[in-house]
């Protein structure tokens, strides 16, 4: 069964996570570079990644969650990117990416994918993302998309981390 396409951009695919992701999701979190700002730990198996992807409630929660993005000249699962409530009820725009794909735009491209999903299909009023003072290209990429600086707070098992955030009105403004 193909999954349904929730957004595209001219590189990239986004869809809900699906059982066959769980060994590109295992080998994702399994590298310390790429989970080392994150707070989260890494799966212990594949099997432990299928059963979180089996688990995962946000899309019928919330409508949306994190996205698999899919490379499309390659057709391959190359990270997530997506929006989640936070633990301070919050929607949260998170991505992570296998290295290799780093600098080559994707966390940006589908950043803002996600800031238009949020605005233009769910109607977020506003929405946040959060990363660890000590990684300065993740600030960059929300910078990048508009988000502005808004507070220094911890996060989720990350002592020092900064929030940014953009509100629809100022997303929307600034597409016009």
């Amino acid at each position: 069964m193909k999954e349904e396409i929730i957004a595209e951009t001219s590189r990239l695919l986004f869809r809900k996570f699906v059982p066959d992701d769980a060994a590109a999701f295992f080998q994702l979190n399994s590298d310390p570079e790429v989970i080392r700002h994150t707070g989260d730990p890494p799966f212990e198996s594949v099997e432990t990644a299928r059963t979180f992807i089996e688990q995962y409630t946000a899309y019928h929660t919330w409508g949306f969650g994190r996205w698999a993005v899919i490379e499309k000249d390659t057709d391959t699962f190359i990270g997530f990117c997506g929006l989640s409530k936070n633990e301070q009820d919050d929607v949260d725009l998170g991505y992570r990416f296998f290295q290799s794909k780093w600098g080559k735009g994707y966390a940006t491209e589908s950043a803002k994918a996600s800031l238009d999903l949020g605005f233009r299909t769910f109607a977020l009023p506003y929405i946040v993302g959060r990363s660890a003072i000590a990684n300065p290209p993740s600030i960059r990429v929300l910078e990048k998309i508009g988000m502005t600086y808004w507070k220094h707070d911890g996060c989720k098992g990350i002592a020092e981390a900064v929030y940014y955030r953009i509100d629809s009105n100022t997303y929307l403004d600034a597409e016009k």
